[in-house]
């Protein structure tokens, strides 16, 4: 008797391939300001997107899908590797432009985020994705945030093409170094992930241009065109590449070069820039041995090389039996990943090195002591810093002193002196700053700045943070349809903040 096998229905797929993208982090904001049009859907606000977050900090602003969990490749790590017995199935360009619509016009979503599967070949997927994209935007004129990932291996001409379509783009390194892409991913090599990641970076560096902008992206301390900050010196170390090879350093193969800046006008007349957003990439932590040193230097190096807007961490989650992975069930690297988003964030905006964060012989984060405060201790010699006087890059490398803060301090100076009443009021948080300022010539408290002294005050005050990162049972991510109901309980500081009107 023949068995039939009907096609699944819309509902289904969505709860498939949802469920099937969970592993793709892609919580950032939208990065352009595009407002509504008359006759076309949606909009784009710059600091718009990231608002909502499931209970392991992954947005769900947009629509996160994969095109597809069909896959020709056998990564050890993932869930939709081809040896996995898993529910197989696919959306159609159109299946994708009705739900994002509908979606959207129902005020569940701001924006999509889609992934795939390879399916078929790179070139095959990579056409899937821009057929709906052009769909999106030309059929549909859908004005929205769209992050697309670029299938690694696919024509050139498709990256491009989806370029000017998509706000943001995103090429997944998965591992820091190239022993452990073969280890766990032999059919993908280095070479033909950063190809297409080069060839973002040139259409993006030649919008820049056309627009009268630098071609690089600028990054100040702190905040971006602050006039009292400095801006970060490009210096790169060839140190930088001892984790990865020269791979991330040397010439990346170009198929041919970068054909154009904009794409033709469309019909109403409207110009669209390339991957205006920026491009993004994703590191897996956890799954092989590199350390955090490798993992960041390796960060900082796609910075400098490849221009990224942000590299994301995601902390892998035991899915599949196999003797090269943590067994299934192990906890997640919550703690791990944690430090590296803020050892990442010093790197980005407050000026610091990933060589004087972590160091060969010291190649992983302290699980005591955030990143900034484990420099801090380590080198007392800066310290304490008096706040009526530092510049601002001294004042952005002490402990609870943020962009924010540091900026007030420096026009709040100007009318007259400061006390560590201000301070508080500034958003300095002292429990941490005390140990570090002087205000006035004057102390908060009478303390020995002394490494063991300092270290065991700062402990003290993060121990029950780090707990709770490394005890976080819960690991899903919200849907569109989820109730609310976390199974992490609210915090007495969220019962406070409700109470005062800030949640």
């Amino acid at each position: 008797m023949e068995i039939m096998r009907t096609e699944p229905g819309l509902e289904e797929k969505l709860r498939i391939l949802a469920d099937a993208a969970k592993y793709d982090v892609s919580c950032t904001s939208s990065g352009v300001d595009r407002k509504g049009k008359p006759g076309e859907l949606g909009n784009s606000a710059a600091a718009g997107i990231c608002h909502s977050f499931s209970a392991d900090g992954r947005c769900i602003s947009l629509l996160k899908v994969l095109l597809t969990n069909h896959c020709i490749y056998d990564c050890k790590y993932c869930i939709n590797r081809r040896s996995n017995d898993v529910e197989r199935t696919a959306f159609t360009p159109d299946e994708i432009c009705r739900l994002t619509i509908e979606f959207y016009r129902r005020n569940y979503i701001e924006g999509l985020f889609l992934s795939s599967g390879v399916f078929r070949s790179p070139d095959y997927t990579m056409g899937q994705i821009y057929e709906t994209v052009y769909k999106l935007r030309e059929q549909y004129r859908f004005r929205g945030y769209i992050h697309i990932k670029a299938i690694p291996g696919a024509d050139a001409d498709l990256v491009e093409a989806a370029g000017f379509l998509a706000d943001r783009m995103s090429v997944n390194l998965e591992l820091p170094t190239a022993e452990g892409l073969r280890a766990l991913a032999p059919h993908k090599t280095r070479e033909t992930i950063l190809r297409p990641m080069r060839r973002i970076q040139s259409g993006i560096a030649q919008a820049r241009l056309s627009m009268g902008q630098s071609a690089r992206l600028e990054r100040a301390w702190g905040v971006k065109q602050f006039s009292n900050g400095i801006f970060r010196e490009d210096r790169i170390s060839r140190r930088d590449g001892a984790a990865i090879g020269t791979d991330l350093h040397g010439s990346v193969p170009a198929e041919r070069p970068f054909q154009g800046v904009f794409r033709p006008k469309r019909a109403g007349g409207t110009l669209r820039s390339f991957v205006p957003a920026g491009q993004s990439t994703q590191m897996i932590v956890g799954a092989t041995g590199e350390s955090d040193y490798q993992m960041l230097v390796t960060a900082q190096a796609l910075y400098e090389r490849f221009d990224l807007k942000r590299v994301f961490y995601s902390a892998y989650v035991g899915l599949n039996e196999d003797s090269a992975l943590p067994p299934p069930g192990a906890r997640p690297p919550l703690l791990r990943e944690h430090r590296l988003y803020q050892a990442d964030w010093l790197v980005r905006n407050y000026g610091f090195r990933a060589e004087e964060l972590l160091t060969e012989e010291r190649p992983n984060f302290n699980v005591f002591l955030d990143p900034k405060c484990d420099w801090a201790v380590r080198h007392l010699e800066h310290f304490p810093v008096e706040v009526m006087t530092a510049p601002y890059e001294a004042l952005l490398r002490v402990p609870g002193i943020g962009a924010k803060s540091a900026r007030r301090i420096l026009s709040a100076r100007r009318m007259g002196s400061l006390d560590f009443h201000a301070l508080k009021a500034m958003g300095v948080v002292l429990k941490r700053a005390h140990y570090f300022i002087l205000c006035c010539g004057r102390q908060m408290y009478p303390v020995r700045i002394e490494e063991d002294t300092v270290t065991a005050g700062l402990i003290s005050d993060s121990r029950k943070k780090n707990w709770q990162l490394e005890h976080t049972e819960s690991f899903r991510q919200l849907s569109l349809f989820d109730d609310m109901h976390l199974e992490i309980p609210p915090a007495p500081e969220d019962f406070l903040k409700a109470a005062g009107g800030q949640i």
